[in-house]
């Protein structure tokens, strides 16, 4: 379903449920080893996701190691973004020379829990955000806004190295048309002799889960060279 939500230059793949068996490689396994059953679950069906989606690109089966902030290193030419949840993972990849930076996020088609919303969220995002939370069929905007803010995250923090906190980004919703805008409030990312300000985004509510996706388009300018030892890498995890 993820892959719905990104262009066809992007390759995406998603498990319901448990991955298969040996879903993780050897140099990943130590990532995990003292990890409780769920979260050992969900890291190896997002890797089993990854290579899924990189082989649709050609490219073989290789480690997705974190960085310094749990971010997946994808190999050299590639960037991409793991997501998961409970009972779902997914993750897209694509080509650097024709994506710059990729963003995903899933999440159970659920209200926040109390409180949350306000840590997140500005007030005029509150305020913006459609009065009914639930429709004809269930649209909850207030996980949408959260799972929104985390693909912008996603995508904008492997690109620039500098962090992005849930207030540093204002998002507005279209509710007839599945697509998102998000806006910079804090300095934008240089491009060649642009400035990327904000992103778009798409989203779905579907198969009881919220997700959202962000792809920005390469040819904006030249890409920064990753820091020393990370591939081209995209598609940070808090």
């Amino acid at each position: 379903m993820i892959d719905e939500l990104l262009p066809e230059s992007v390759s995406a793949a998603e498990v319901f449920g448990a991955p298969p068996a040996a879903a993780l490689l050897p140099e990943e396994e130590p990532l995990v080893a003292h990890a409780v059953a769920k979260r050992t679950r969900e890291f190896a069906a997002g890797r089993w996701c990854a290579r899924r989606a990189m082989a649709g690109l050609g490219s073989p089966p290789v480690p997705i190691l974190p960085g310094p902030r749990g971010e997946p290193r994808w190999p050299s030419g590639l960037v991409g973004a793991i997501t998961h949840c409970e009972g779902y993972a997914a993750a897209a990849v694509a080509r650097s020379a024709e994506v710059l930076a990729l963003g995903v996020d899933a999440e159970p088609a659920k209200p926040l829990p109390d409180g949350v919303l306000e840590a997140v969220a500005l007030p005029g995002e509150r305020a913006a955000l459609p009065q009914s939370l639930y429709g004809a069929p269930p649209l909850p905007w207030d996980r949408l806004l959260f799972s929104a803010k985390e693909s912008v995250y996603k995508a904008w923090f492997p690109m620039t190295r500098r962090p992005l906190e849930f207030e540093d980004a204002w998002l507005t919703f279209d509710p007839d048309d599945g697509t998102f805008t998000a806006r910079l409030l804090v300095p934008g990312w240089r491009l060649g002799d642009s400035v990327l300000t904000g992103f778009q985004g798409r989203w779905a509510v579907r198969a009881g889960l919220v997700m959202t996706a962000v792809a920005v388009p390469a040819g904006q300018g030249e890409r920064p060279d990753p820091a020393p030892g990370v591939g081209a890498a995209t598609g940070a995890t808090r």
